[in-house]
């Protein structure tokens, strides 16, 4: 992605046909054109505007030379509905009409091959007519061209929705009754980079990533940098942010700037973004200063998944909305009291244990909310708790919406610059702009961008200046989070059906939900160590956050075992500091019956129960199942009452698991040699060699019995 005047947009656009009566399979014949826009200005078109361009390049993506490649801007009506704006994000068929005339490309585009795209119009006479009015349209950049065995089609394209505050040479007019709006800006992680996080050690991360994305050019020091111009410049663009932080985020670069290591197959090496984790951190800090910040769940879990972990119990949900205190003692600012920004709607049993945290308000999609939430917010029936929406079509747009089949033209929907060029249109379409004067607005726009957006700081920061210019233009006014919500709610209402959220996997939720209750029974075997001083739910207290970040929403479509990799890598470290010791050398039973000497290590800072478990011991055996107490932060040996069942050189594997089952460390191989049976392997020997001697003492009577009666010896 290039950068460009005031933003970055970027697209992979498929092709579908642009002739009249062109068939599904002609346009998945012309598939063939990549349509990359690096510039796009102006963002918005107001009365000094007077050119329009538009750069980029087209790539031939297809196996076929296109010949002819060409390029015109086309511009559709004003849009004046939520449907027509709903229909241009997703890609279904517009009116529109040429604002400039086909421009050639390239002679030919082989495949592979990449051509300048470049086209600037003067906005004057016919053409500034077709912006005469103020509102939102659909402006499309169209490539066409002859696919080597085809006809001429669209093979290429890029939708976006242009704002128009005033046509060009007009004056912009001042509506009345605009409506406020606050923004939302989103600091959260791409996903959890948490491999291992022992108690009192350094953390380790699963890879460096998170150092790459708070680094200088990286997308969450974007964030950081492009807000903080920002809001040093416009006092009431200032004013209408609100921080949302993610706990789990700050805590974890937090952690790297203390040093910490990463994770990779051959062992772990010390991670580098130390001093960067200190940099980004302290911008932060200097970011959100006195200003509004508001808590993400911790790691941004998921909690409708969170609540399957533990049916029934409200513990991890509580935990997963407990970030607060994390994040005012790194940030050095309270977050909005009792207030949570969870993605989607959560379910009446969430909703029930976020009220038993203390949380009285959500943030949440007005799409799943009552048409009644539309304005201040409803406090949601059989809940204490409220839900504040968030605009649901502005978030769409920015995040990009499922396109129609077999589109025409198809809309960009997961590149952030195109993306938020469409978040401007949203904002100023809800705002009313263009909109006929009866015509139903709201009265608040509590506006969501994406949670891990993902742009240059230039986009970031044309995007945020364009929000200050609607500012400016009284558009749309500003008001704090703290007011907004300082008012009342509209009342009790229920949760809508305008969209589910995206279900749990089922593999993570089995996963966690059996690493869970492995964590609660090795907690329920400790016990406190008076010297120590560390309480059990401190010592499993790693891989309790480790479950919220495998929940974390960031994982959706990706594997399970990486969402995982955390919580069974916490367990595995703990578990593992309790361990049989492998011996160095084959221990001789000196009888029958001796004793097994076990050494046993706890490295962990309580004490322990458990109990010795054999396997593999075809050649001993022992009776003693019962749980022994290790203390903590030491080993000794052991020794474990064994009887030999054989002579000769045998091998049995030692483990130890808790009182519920929960295996410790892993299990050690002890080689032994044995010259001596055990006592109840005498006693069964001799018991089997006295009934061998009364067979065959009954079989000699019997004979000599016969031969004496004349009748021969019987067999």
């Amino acid at each position: 992605m290039k950068r460009f005047a005031a933003a970055f947009l970027s697209v992979l656009f498929l092709a579908v046909p642009a002739l009249a009566g062109a068939t599904v399979a002609d346009a998945e014949e012309g598939a063939r054109l990549r349509v990359e826009l690096n510039e796009l200005n102006p963002r918005v078109i107001t009365g000094s505007t007077t050119t329009l361009t538009v750069a980029g390049t087209v790539t031939n993506t297809g196996d076929r030379k296109v010949t002819r490649p060409q390029v015109r801007l086309q511009v559709g009506e004003r849009q004046t509905t939520e449907r027509g704006i709903g229909d241009v994000l997703s890609g279904a068929v517009i009116k529109d009409s040429p604002l400039t005339d086909f421009t050639s490309v390239a002679d030919t585009l082989e495949p592979g091959q990449s051509a300048p795209l470049n086209i600037s119009v003067t906005l004057t006479g016919a053409r500034a007519a077709q912006f005469s009015r103020p509102g939102v349209y659909p402006l499309l950049v169209n490539v066409n061209g002859t696919p080597e065995f085809g006809g001429p089609a669209r093979l290429g394209a890029v939708s976006m929705l242009m704002p128009v505050l005033a046509g060009p040479g007009k004056t912009v007019s001042r509506g009345s009754g605009a409506p406020s709006m606050t923004l939302l800006w989103p600091l959260t992680s791409s996903v959890p980079h948490v491999y291992a996080s022992p108690l009192g050690g350094r953390a380790v991360l699963a890879d460096d990533r998170l150092a790459d994305e708070i680094g200088p050019d990286g997308r969450l020091n974007a964030l950081v940098t492009a807000a903080h111009t920002a809001v040093q410049g416009d006092p009431s663009l200032a004013r209408s942010m609100c921080f949302a932080l993610d706990p789990d985020l700050l805590a974890t670069v937090d952690a790297m700037s203390r040093g910490y290591q990463v994770h990779t197959d051959a062992g772990t090496i010390d991670g580098k973004g130390a001093q960067t984790a200190q940099t980004w951190l302290a911008a932060v800090r200097s970011l959100v200063g006195s200003r509004c910040v508001v808590a993400l769940p911790f790691a941004d879990a998921d909690l409708d998944t969170v609540s399957q972990i533990r049916p029934g119990d409200a513990t991890l949900i509580a935990q997963a909305a407990a970030g607060a205190a994390t994040i005012q003692g790194l940030t050095g600012v309270t977050p909005q009291s009792g207030v949570l920004w969870p993605d989607g709607t959560p379910n009446a049993s969430v909703l029930a244990a976020l009220a038993q945290a203390g949380i009285r308000t959500v943030l949440t999609d007005a799409g799943k909310l009552a048409p009644a939430a539309a304005g201040g917010g409803v406090t949601v029936q059989g809940s204490t708790v409220r839900a504040q929406p968030t605009d649901s079509l502005i978030s769409s747009a920015m995040t990009g919406v499922p396109t129609v089949p077999d589109s025409v033209t198809m809309p960009a929907t997961t590149e952030a610059a195109v993306t938020s060029q469409n978040g401007l249109g949203a904002l100023a379409f809800r705002a009313g702009l263009g909109l006929p004067a009866g015509q139903d607005r709201p009265d608040h726009l509590l506006v969501a961008p994406p949670r891990r957006w993902d742009a240059p700081a230039a986009e970031l920061t044309a995007y945020l200046q364009q929000v200050g210019n609607f500012l400016d233009a009284g558009l749309v006014t500003a008001t704090s989070l703290p007011t907004l919500l300082a008012t009342d709610p509209a009342g009790p209402g229920p949760v809508g059906d305008g969209g589910q959220a995206a279900a749990a996997d089922p593999a993570v939720v089995s996963t966690l939900s059996s690493l869970d209750e492995k964590t609660t029974g090795l907690a329920s075997a400790m016990q406190l160590d008076p010297t120590k001083r560390v309480k059990p739910d401190d010592v499993v207290a790693p891989v309790r956050l480790a479950e919220l970040r495998a929940a974390s929403t960031s994982w959706r479509g990706l594997p399970a075992d990486a969402a995982t990799a955390n919580a069974r890598a916490d367990l595995a470290a703990i578990s593992e500091q309790v361990s049989v010791s492998q011996p160095k050398q084959t221990i001789a039973l000196a009888s029958g019956n001796s004793p097994l000497p076990v050494y046993v290590s706890n490295d962990l800072p309580v004490g322990i129960n458990a109990r010795f478990v054999l396997t593999n011991n075809t050649g001993l055996r022992s009776d003693d199942a019962k749980a022994r107490f290790f203390p903590a932060g030491g080993g000794k040996n052991y020794f474990l009452p064994v009887e030999a069942l054989r002579a000769g050189r045998f091998s049995v594997d030692v483990s130890l698991r808790t009182p519920t089952d929960t295996p410790l460390g892993s299990s050690a191989r002890f080689e032994l040699t044995s010259t001596e049976y055990g006592a109840i392997t005498i006693i069964a020997t001799v018991a089997a060699g006295a009934a061998l001697l009364l067979l065959a003492s009954r079989r000699i009577y019997r004979r000599v019995k016969d031969a004496k009666a004349g009748r021969g010896p019987v067999d």
